[in-house]
């Protein structure tokens, strides 16, 4: 299938076009939200799009709305392009698949992780100082430890360069002190229902950045959720061979990072041009996650 890299929507105002995301206004209560198959690593947005991953990535999310329902509400109105506005459908052959209809909402201006697991900058930050995110850890923890119950750390959101991760009392400065716990303990709990679901089907979610935005007083899910670009999967059968020594590998955007750490590249734009077999693994692995934890092909992908 051809790859969407960019889109140009006709009678739709373009608010915001992020590094996968292009972001149209509908009226002055929702939005269309469009997942194109941009792919970013390192903060830079590489020339070569990955066919299909923004269909993927909103069926996933779709998937995770729905199976989360009874745990919080979320932005999502219409997901088919049926039940879109007129100036939506006129644009149908591009939108069908990758496209939503959400509330607006005022987004909280951090991240919201949680971590199953201790590795990526998590493991960085204990081995530097012991602790992750301002949470004093034990000594002599391995990479890829397990943390039974699940660390919530949140970070900031950078316009410019990489987010930063932050205490949970620089959290409560930013957002005060009944949204930041209201926050965390949201988060852990998606994380939580997610990770059971997910394992019941053979997948490891060992981390992932939520967003959350505030619908008058009502806290709501944003944005994409438990997806390759914003969690970290390894297969069960994997991830038991290779644990507690060795690492196994990562079912998201991580052969892509992999590839990249091995070019003669400062990791500033331009990126540089990724291989065919780079693109078509990392499709592969974002469908496999889909299918394994869905039960069920993507749907709107073709081949």
């Amino acid at each position: 299938m051809d790859a969407i890299s960019r889109t140009e929507l006709p009678g739709l105002p373009l608010i915001h076009r992020g590094k996968v995301r292009d972001l149209y206004a509908i009226d002055a209560e929702h939005l269309l939200l469009v997942a194109t198959d941009r792919l970013s690593a390192f903060d830079v947005v590489l020339p070569d799009p990955i066919p299909g991953k923004g269909i993927i990535l909103t069926q996933l999310s779709l998937f995770w709305f729905q199976l989360l329902a009874g745990v919080t509400r979320h932005h999502v109105v219409a997901s088919e392009i049926e039940d879109m506005p007129k100036a939506v459908r006129a644009h149908a052959e591009i939108l069908r698949g990758r496209s939503l209809v959400v509330r607006r909402a005022e987004v909280f201006p951090a991240e919201c992780i949680a971590r199953g697991y201790l590795l990526g900058s998590g493991w960085k930050d204990y081995q530097r100082t012991g602790r992750v995110c301002g949470i004093p850890l034990p000594p002599g923890l391995r990479k890829n430890h397990r943390f039974a119950p699940p660390l919530f750390t949140p970070s900031t959101k950078a316009k410019v360069g990489h987010d930063e991760n932050i205490s949970m009392d620089a959290l409560r400065a930013m957002v005060g002190e009944s949204a930041a716990n209201s926050l965390a303990s949201l988060t852990l709990e998606v994380f939580t229902r997610a990770a059971e679901h997910a394992e019941s089907r053979g997948v490891i979610i060992c981390d992932t950045k939520l967003e959350w935005g505030r619908q008058g007083e009502q806290i709501i899910l944003v944005d994409e959720v438990l997806t390759p670009d914003s969690s970290r999967f390894w297969r069960a059968e994997e991830a038991r061979a290779a644990l507690p020594e060795g690492d196994p590998p990562s079912y998201d955007k991580q052969v892509v990072r992999d590839w990249l750490e091995h070019q003669p590249w400062n990791k500033t734009a331009p990126g540089p041009r990724l291989p065919p077999e780079i693109v078509q693994v990392a499709r592969n692995r974002y469908r496999e996650i889909y299918e394994r934890i869905a039960g069920r092909p993507v749907p709107h992908l073709s081949d």
